[in-house]
């Protein structure tokens, strides 16, 4: 039963980790693209549209620079979680299971589905995780709206 539970959170980082690395892609195509039209634009005799087209190309590729690093910083956070530990109290790198919802501490992918679960990524420093973080199986939280029994922590 044990090694279902840590296969089972090694599954859901390697999840993460994956999503992650996709955003990481993503973000550096994105910088290409914008670095690309910002050098293809051609000087015309509306200077002034030349410059803004330089100008807006400039910020999209800022824009997506401050992405890649919140996506780079996320991921080494991520890395960082023992996920084959099994936990009793809420924590980075648990899996917690309520009656209603349940939640993975290790990035914020949000609501997410996998293996016909919805799951809730959270991360560690998610205002969700600091109110799940200590908690056990028998504690009581507020979600939604909605109070819920957490079943198991693991």
């Amino acid at each position: 039963m044990q090694d279902d539970k840590t296969a089972f959170k090694i599954k859901l980082k390697e999840y993460c980790q994956d999503m992650i690395e996709r955003r990481i892609q993503a973000g550096r195509d994105a910088i290409d693209n914008a670095q690309q039209a910002a050098n293809q634009e051609e000087k015309s005799s509306a200077g002034d549209k030349y410059e803004t087209s330089r100008a807006m190309s400039h910020l999209e590729k800022d824009m997506h620079g401050r992405q890649l690093t919140a996506n780079i910083t996320e991921l080494s956070v991520l890395l960082a979680i023992n996920a084959r530990e099994i936990y009793t109290k809420a924590r980075p790198g648990a899996f917690i299971k309520c009656e209603n919802f349940n939640f993975f501490i290790a990035a914020g992918l949000g609501k997410q589905t996998l293996e016909g679960e919805i799951i809730f990524f959270l991360s560690p420093n998610a205002p969700l995780a600091k109110l799940l973080e200590g908690k056990s199986a028998g504690d009581h939280i507020s979600f939604n709206g909605k109070e819920n029994l957490i079943i198991s922590v693991c």
